[in-house]
């Protein structure tokens, strides 16, 4: 984790420090395995293509960001054409994208031979030395990798690992020490330094460098742990404790900070973070790789996950960083394999069991995904985030009957009247709602609104269903009118707002809101059903018929499709609904006198 100044700085050091690679394959992924309508090539498909064939098929990969489909037909083109530099470059850097480090080693070594600059094929080279104890050659590698803020610091960090596999941790911890550079490289280099000193037995340097890192950010995870473990130690379990719960109030419930909190409290003598040249590699790799992740730097963020994964494949934190990258690309997918190679005795197992049962549902997965959270909230009855995310998978795949018990679970977990505990009224609300609870559903909107007064969604939903039964119409209007005023460009709230018009009679600020809300979601087939009504009723028939051909064509709901398919073949009926609708308002009108 990362200083805040670093969090700051981290789009303008990611321009500066932009390796030279190429295209953006570095963000690719294979979701093409669990899909059979896209087989995956076989030896003999990729002998009968040619290398211009392989070629295309990969650029078509990269597009798609599926690595290891770009990959395979880069070094498909590759053997057809082995002394052809481009092909080279891409099949080595789709290879690192896809996490495949022993053939991206292959391919850089190839590199180097024709380009001994080559700073990405360096970096991977010295990694790879790293692995195997060659610190000596790791640090000549990693040492011309270098290149802008970002690389300069991993570089230097990884160096400094390589002396002190080699045994030199004075010269390791000077190197780190010499590097000047931007703000927030203080706390990397007092973080890596503490804990080779630690590592190596120097107890009363360590704890200098990592309280100082731990002044410098207390709420960077990694700093927290790596000083927490040190005090468990060296001075006292209180001390150690207060470390961790320090941090637990300002973020709260991190597994791995609990963890240290119960083991500390146990009077437990925690082992340093690291316990390896390899591991405090991967420590760097991944601290920088993870601050990169969803900061517009992808590409060199995914380069040293898979560096960190390579030298330390169980590492638990890379593996969700890596999953949350893929999520940012789009790629469940491959997000699905990082969660599950996270160990089952990590503490941070439940996490990833939460994060890939979302991927999954992403996936059309969706009963694996339903059987992975209902383990886990088996598990801890009151685990209220995976509560939430199972219910909001039922209600995604409209098991709305399920959901309504997955949330009332939720809200018997809940402590006092929170203002956040809202949504779980308001979710618990839909899913009674669409499921034929109307009388429960309105007193959990009610509830929703008393804890968050003026929450848009909630507005916006009970004054839809309200408007949309004919009832309560006055206090329906003025609740989705203060939903728009707070989400103006809501097409759902404005289409709320133009409905409520259309329920009360009142058709040309019907069309005025429902077109606006057509601008703003032009794909929704709601909205166009809605519009076309409106057409409807203020004389525009052609133009209604074509709303309703167009909400058919989008796909409604089962239930909707009849009823559009018959307002095509023969229009709206009389206007007797509204005159209805005009009559309740009247009488409400006359109640509120």
């Amino acid at each position: 984790m990362l200083a805040n100044r670093f969090r700051r700085s981290m789009i303008a050091a990611v321009a500066l420090a932009a390796l030279p690679l190429s295209s953006p394959v570095l963000a690719q992924t294979p979701d093409h395995q669990n899909d059979s309508s896209v087989p995956f090539p076989s030896s003999r498909d990729l002998k009968s293509l040619t290398t211009a064939g392989s070629y295309l098929a990969a650029r078509h990969a990269s597009v798609q960001r599926d690595a290891n489909a770009a990959a395979t037909f880069y070094r498909s083109a590759l053997r057809s054409d082995p002394k052809n530099n481009e092909l080279l470059d891409r099949a080595f850097i789709s290879s690192l994208a896809d996490g495949d480090i022993d053939e991206a080693v292959k391919l850089a070594d190839r590199i180097l031979s024709i380009d001994k600059t080559n700073r990405v094929a360096r970096l991977v080279v010295g990694v790879r030395d790293l692995k195997q104890k060659k610190y000596a050659a790791a640090q000549q590698n990693i040492n011309q990798s270098v290149r802008g803020p970002i690389t300069d610091l991993v570089a230097t960090l990884i160096s400094g690992w390589a002396s002190f596999g080699a045994g030199d941790v004075k010269t390791a911890v000077a190197n780190i020490d010499k590097l000047a550079g931007p703000e927030w490289y203080p706390i990397f280099k007092d973080l890596h330094s503490g804990m080779m000193l630690d590592l190596a037995g120097k107890q009363k340097d360590a704890g200098v460098r990592l309280e100082r890192a731990y002044k410098l950010d207390d709420s960077a995870l990694r700093v927290v742990d790596a000083y927490g473990r040190w005090l468990s130690r060296n001075k006292d379990d209180a001390a150690a404790t207060a470390v961790y719960e320090t941090f637990d109030k300002k973020l709260a419930r991190h597994p791995l900070v609990l963890e240290g909190i119960r083991e500390t409290k146990a009077g437990k003598k925690l082992p340093p973070l690291v316990d390896s040249a390899q591991a405090g590699a991967a420590e760097a790799l991944y601290g920088i790789g993870a601050s990169l992740t969803r900061r517009g730097g992808e590409d060199l963020a995914l380069v040293y996950l898979q560096l960190a994964l390579y030298l330390q494949p169980q590492h638990s934190l890379a593996l969700l960083s890596l999953g949350d990258l893929y999520e940012s690309v789009k790629k469940p997918q491959m997000a699905i394999q990082a969660y599950e190679r996270v160990p089952a005795s990590s503490p941070l197992k439940r996490n990833a069991q939460i994060q890939l049962a979302t991927d999954l549902d992403a996936a059309d997965r969706s009963e694996e995904a339903i059987k992975i959270l209902k383990e886990v909230t088996a598990e801890d009855p009151k685990d209220l985030e995976a509560i939430m995310a199972l219910g909001n998978i039922e209600r995604g795949r409209k098991k709305f009957a399920d959901c309504a018990v997955t949330y009332s679970q939720g809200i018997d977990v809940l402590s006092g009247a929170e203002k956040n505990n809202w949504v779980y009224y308001y979710f618990r609300g839909i899913c009674e709602e669409r499921s034929k609870q109307w009388s429960k559903a309105e007193t959990d909107m009610k509830k929703a609104l008393e804890l968050q007064p003026e929450q848009p969604h909630v507005l916006n939903y009970l004054g839809y269903s309200w408007i949309d039964q004919g009832i309560n119409l006055d206090d329906a209007m003025k609740m989705i009118k203060r939903a728009v005023d707070q989400r103006p460009d809501d097409g759902y709230i404005v289409d709320s707002l133009g409905w409520a018009y259309f329920r009360i009679g009142n058709y040309e600020e019907a069309v005025k809101n429902l077109e606006r809300a057509i601008d703003l979601k032009p794909e929704d087939p709601t909205i166009n059903d809605h519009l076309g009504d409106a057409y409807w009723r203020v004389g525009r028939t052609l133009e209604a018929k074509f709303q309703w051909v167009h909400a058919r064509d989008l796909k409604p709901e089962a239930d909707e499709l009849p009823k559009i398919e018959a307002k095509i073949e023969n229009g709206l009926p009389e206007d007797a609904g509204a005159a209805a609708a005009s009559a309740d308002k009247k009488k409400e009108d006359g109640k509120g006198g």
